[in-house]
C-alpha cells in the first residue's frame, strides 16, 4: 500500500499570513477544511465515516484502524507513535494547505473573536465523528484540576447521534454511564485490584442506556462512560486526556498504562489516588439521565420557512458554558441567512448546497488524503456578519456545527 503524506506541501507557520489573507478575502471569512483522520490502536472501526474500505489502516496496522474524523481541531491527538500533525485540521486554498492552528495564531481576533482569543490564545474546543464496531472501555476524562497535574487540560465532552451516519447499530448500541447509586469508592478500588485477573467487573457497578438516534448526552469530566456502537458526533474541550478503568472489553485486554497515562508517574500504582480522580457525586447521581440526557430543542429565533435550527448540545459543565452545537436543516430549494454570535466549525451530513461562495456536498466515500467539500470553518467575522446557505439539491441539506465557550446568551439548560 502506497504511503500518502497528509502534510506534503504544507505551508509552514512562518508563511501562513499571506495565503490566509487571500483565503479569508476569497471566502468572505469562510475557510475550507480537509478531512482529519485519527486511528486508535485499542479500538475496532465501525466503518460509517465514509472512508474507503481499503484505507482504514493507512497509518499502518500497528497504529490501529481509523475510527475518528476530527473537525475544526487545533488539538493534537494523544496517540503513541502518532504523526506530528495527528488530530490537527488543515485549511485548503488554491490547492495549498495550512494548519487551522497556525491560522488562529495569525488572525485569532477575526477567526474566533477577540474575547476568546484573548482568554485562551487558541480555538479551545473541537469535535469529531467517533465510530466503532462495539463498545469501548469504561473510562473517564480528567477534570481541569487533575489534568493540570500532568501539564494538560481537562476534558468535558458531549454526544449527538446523527441519523445520517447510523444506518446500522453495529454490535452494542448502549452506553454504560456513571455508577449505580450506592456504589462506594472501595467497590471501584477492588475492581482495580483485579486488573490482571481477567474482567475486573467494573461494568457490574454501572448501568447502560440505550442510545437513540437524534439525541445526545453531556458528559462532565470525572464521569465514567463506556461509549456504545452508534457513530457519534462529539463536541468537546480541546484536550485528549483519559483514563481507562475497565480491564477487558469484548475479550481484548486493556493495558494498565491506558488507565494511568494522564496521571502523575508517582501515582501510577496509588489506587486511592486513581479512584479519587472520579467525580463521585456526578457518577452516583440518582437522576443521572435527567442531569445529562439531551433532546433536540428548536431555536425559534433562527428557524423559518423551509429551514430549522436545532440545539443538539447545550447546557453547562459546573456552571460554565464550554461548548455547544446545533443542527441546521434546509429543505430543497430553500435558503437562509445563518447569523451566529461566534465562530463555529461545520460538517455537512446530508445533501448538497452552498455556504456563501463555498460548495457543500456530502460524499458517499472518501479516499485517504482526498479533499472534500463537506467541511467549513465559519470565522467569527463571517458568523456575526451572516452567511447565506442554500440547498441546491433534491434532499434536505443538513449540517452540524459546534461553538466555543461563552458564545450564546440563549443557550438552553440541560433538561430542556
Amino acid at each position: 500500500m502506497s504511503q500518502i503524506k497528509l502534510d506534503e506541501g504544507l505551508i509552514s507557520s512562518d508563511n501562513v499570513a499571506a495565503i490566509l489573507d487571500r483565503a479569508m478575502d476569497a471566502g468572505d471569512g469562510l475557510l475550507r477544511l480537509t478531512p482529519t483522520w485519527v486511528p486508535r490502536s485499542f479500538l475496532h472501526p465501525g466503518r460509517r465515516i465514509k472512508l474507503h474500505p481499503n484505507d482504514y489502516y493507512r497509518f499502518g496496522a500497528q497504529r490501529g484502524g481509523i475510527d475518528e474524523r476530527w473537525f475544526g481541531s487545533t488539538t493534537e491527538a494523544a496517540n503513541d507513535g502518532r504523526v506530528w500533525h495527528e488530530g490537527l485540521s488543515m485549511c485548503l486554498f488554491e490547492g495549498q494547505q495550512f494548519l487551522l492552528r497556525d491560522a488562529v495564531a495569525e488572525q485569532g481576533d477575526q477567526l474566533i473573536g477577540k474575547g476568546m482569543f484573548a482568554e485562551y490564545d487558541r480555538w479551545p474546543v473541537y469535535s469529531k465523528f467517533f465510530d466503532n464496531m462495539g463498545p469501548i472501555p469504561h473510562h473517564m476524562h480528567q477534570s481541569f484540576e487533575d489534568a493540570k497535574l500532568v501539564g494538560q487540560e481537562g476534558k468535558p465532552e458531549s454526544y449527538y447521534f446523527p441519523p445520517q451516519l447510523n444506518n446500522v447499530d453495529n454490535n452494542f448500541a448502549y452506553t454504560f454511564m456513571g455508577l449505580e447509586p450506592g456504589t462506594q469508592p472501595e467497590d471501584v478500588r477492588r475492581c482495580l485490584e483485579r486488573w490482571d485477573d481477567g474482567d475486573n467487573g467494573i461494568l457490574d457497578l454501572s448501568r447502560a442506556y440505550r442510545l437513540q438516534r437524534g439525541t445526545g448526552w453531556l458528559i462532565p469530566p470525572g464521569v465514567l462512560h463506556a461509549p456504545g456502537s452508534l457513530c457519534t458526533y462529539e463536541p468537546q474541550w480541546g484536550s485528549d486526556v483519559f483514563g481507562m478503568y475497565q480491564s477487558i472489553v469484548e475479550g481484548r485486554y486493556v493495558p494498565w498504562e491506558l488507565l494511568v497515562k494522564d496521571m502523575p508517574e508517582e501515582k501510577h500504582r496509588d489506587l486511592d489516588f486513581i479512584v479519587g480522580q472520579l467525580d463521585w457525586d456526578k457518577n452516583v447521581d440518582t437522576h443521572f439521565k435527567q442531569s445529562n440526557f439531551l433532546e433536540p430543542v428548536r431555536d425559534e429565533s433562527r428557524s423559518g420557512d423551509g429551514y430549522e435550527d436545532l440545539w443538539i448540545v447545550y447546557g453547562t459543565v459546573d456552571g460554565r458554558q464550554l461548548f455547544s452545537a446545533k443542527e441546521l436543516t434546509i429543505q430543497p430549494g430553500a435558503k437562509c441567512k445563518l447569523q451566529d454570535p461566534g465562530a463555529s466549525s461545520w460538517i455537512t451530513v446530508q445533501g448538497r448546497g452552498r455556504m456563501g461562495k463555498l460548495d457543500l456536498q456530502t460524499p458517499a466515500m472518501i479516499r485517504f488524503g482526498e479533499h472534500t467539500t463537506d467541511e467549513v470553518f465559519i470565522s467569527h467575522t463571517a458568523a456575526t456578519a451572516g452567511v447565506e446557505i442554500e440547498n441546491t439539491g433534491s434532499e434536505p441539506l443538513v449540517g452540524l456545527r459546534y461553538f466555543g465557550p461563552d458564545t450564546h446568551e440563549n443557550l438552553p439548560s440541560a433538561g430542556s
